[in-house]
């Protein structure tokens, strides 16, 4: 039997006139009556009608109608997610067939969204770092622990394999090869006897891949060793085996605040031929100094040109082109 939720599932018209909001309410009124749903009605006088339709199991819809020409229909239901698809689609397709009906025609624009399940088992959605919604096809959660420093998951996919999200945010998947590859270069770099400074980085992506070049030595600063726990067991498609050892022939791993490390490096004279920020999208950091986000990612980027050579690369990842067009000109 398929797992409960509570279903959330929309319907919209945009009408290509004002609409005569009595009635459309008289037209849909009957539709929802004939499931046994208790209505309440309110209206303004200028602001359109509210019509709630509740059945005794819970599940209820809200009817939205607007004087301009939307009518927006919401409808809310618990049960299992078979069921509950099925009712729910019967219902969104008699009112949909019903405005048809009623306006011959004259609709511009009938827009139904895939439906939302809240509360299930499983979380399948998760907001990207610009503020969109992406629903994954998330059947198992593999790995979900709490370090001093976030929250650690990792959750299958389907389509992607194994997810690293960290305190909410989406990281990396087992299929993600083109971000890493991207993020080093895309190909275009030669590695081979170089000094490379990673910064963060737990999954162990980048360091695997760039290991395979031959470079001079690696240094992965990774602030969680949870990340590299959790990433070393269940990312193995990523990291391969490179995370199995903090040292290799050609590589380092410090689980250590990159701040004080960068800090050091600088006073040593330390220098670098590629320096790679692959910080999360909110980075973490035992140093109080910087409380804000941008403050933080100013102090990476300028403690990080003191540790790099004249001659040397700096890679990031750009989430956001106007926010990063702010980081630089400010």
């Amino acid at each position: 039997m398929a797992a409960a939720a509570a279903r959330h599932s929309t319907l919209d018209f945009m009408l290509g006139a004002t609409a005569d909001c009595n009635a459309v309410l008289k037209a849909l009124q009957p539709v929802f009556q004939e499931q046994g749903m208790t209505e309440t009605v309110h209206n303004w006088e200028d602001h359109g009608y509210l019509a709630t339709y509740i059945q005794k199991n819970g599940s209820f819809a809200n009817l939205r109608i607007y004087p301009h020409g939307l009518v927006l229909v919401d409808l809310q239901s618990y049960n299992d997610q078979t069921k509950g698809k099925e009712e729910t689609d019967r219902l969104l397709d008699k009112v949909e067939e019903r405005m048809k009906e009623l306006f011959h025609g004259n609709i511009k624009r009938v827009k139904r969204l895939p439906a939302i399940l809240r509360g299930g088992a499983i979380d399948r959605y998760w907001p990207t770092a610009d503020g969109r919604l992406v629903e994954y096809d998330i059947d198992e959660v593999v790995y979900d622990e709490d370090s001093p420093f976030q929250n650690i998951k990792i959750l299958h996919s389907k389509q992607f394999g194994n997810i690293l999200i960290l305190s909410g945010d989406v990281n990396l998947a087992e299929s993600d090869l083109a971000y890493t590859q991207a993020i080093m270069g895309s190909g275009k770099e030669n590695y081979a006897g170089k000094e490379v400074l990673i910064l963060g980085g737990g999954d162990g992506g980048i360091l695997y891949e760039i290991v395979k070049l031959k470079p001079k030595m690696v240094t992965m600063v990774e602030i969680d060793q949870m990340v590299i726990d959790g990433c070393k067991k269940y990312m193995r498609k990523t990291c391969g085996d490179v995370l199995d050892n903090l040292k290799g022939e050609c590589y380092q791993v410090l689980i250590e605040d990159c701040i004080p490390v960068l800090k050091r490096y600088a006073k040593e004279g330390r220098m670098f031929d590629y320096v790679i920020n692959d910080l999360t999208a909110v980075p973490i950091s035992t140093s109080p100094e910087e409380d804000s986000t941008w403050e933080f990612l100013r102090l990476i980027l300028d403690l990080s040109m003191k540790v790099l050579k004249q001659d040397g690369k700096y890679f990031t990842q750009i989430l956001q082109k106007d926010s990063w067009r702010k980081l630089m000109l400010e």
